[in-house]
């Protein structure tokens, strides 16, 4: 019985010096991997494949490389309400039903026509009016006063904010019915055109961060000494 178990342990000894024996001369190994952050390999991953880089929105990008300079801080983004959508489409609602009803009256046969001429006028107007809110943004940095429109070439207007004459909140009847306004800026010299902001949300609000931009740039505050 003795002997038996010599002979077992014999043997898981010599499978245990067989498993870690030294490699014979000539046979790659493979190392083990090791973990390797990315700035020590300039952004690659441990195996070597390049990492993918972060998607960035048209609005990121387009604010990063053609409107934003090195070192300016965004104080505020906003868009004109949503209602603008239906403001603008409201006209070409009222033509078109203007001429449904006329040709319910003169042409009673003509009038699937005319419904279908209408909603599409309807229509035509509506994505247009979405693409023209998609391209309109209200920009205010630390250094400047930035409006953005156009549908497919966008128009940069800026203004610097120490250029800033004095600024007003502009109230129509439809827009005070849904709280809304329009703040005009309205620059110092002629060099720079006066902007209008269009159907804000919260004007008030708008308009009191917009004003206190500007008397902080005028009296040299840390936003204003990069300009």
């Amino acid at each position: 019985m003795k002997d038996r178990l010599k002979v077992v342990r014999m043997r898981r000894l010599a499978r245990s010096r067989r498993l870690w024996r030294a490699p014979r001369a000539g046979v790659a190994t493979a190392p083990l991997p090791c973990p390797v952050s990315a700035t020590e390999t300039g952004g690659a991953t441990a195996a070597g494949t390049p990492q993918a880089p972060v998607a960035m929105t048209s609005l990121a990008t387009l604010l990063t490389r053609h409107i934003l300079r090195d070192g300016e801080i965004v104080l505020l983004i906003c868009r004109p309400s949503l209602w603008s959508i239906f403001f603008s489409t409201l006209p070409f609602a009222a033509v078109a039903l203007i001429l449904v009803m006329s040709t319910k009256l003169w042409a009673p046969r003509g009038l699937h026509l005319a419904i279908e001429i209408g909603v599409m006028l309807i229509a035509c107007r509506a994505g247009w009016a979405v693409l023209t809110w998609l391209g309109r943004l209200y920009l205010l940095t630390d250094l400047r006063v930035v409006r953005i429109s156009g549908v497919f070439s966008p128009q940069i207007h800026d203004c610097p904010l120490r250029k800033v004459a004095r600024t007003r909140i502009l109230t129509s009847m439809r827009e005070r019915l849904w709280r809304l306004g329009s703040i005009e800026i309205i620059p110092e010299s002629e060099q720079y055109s006066a902007s209008v902001w269009q159907m804000i949300r919260k004007p008030n609000d708008v308009h009191e961060t917009i004003r206190r931009a500007v008397a902080r740039a005028k009296q040299g505050g840390c936003f204003a000494g990069r300009w």
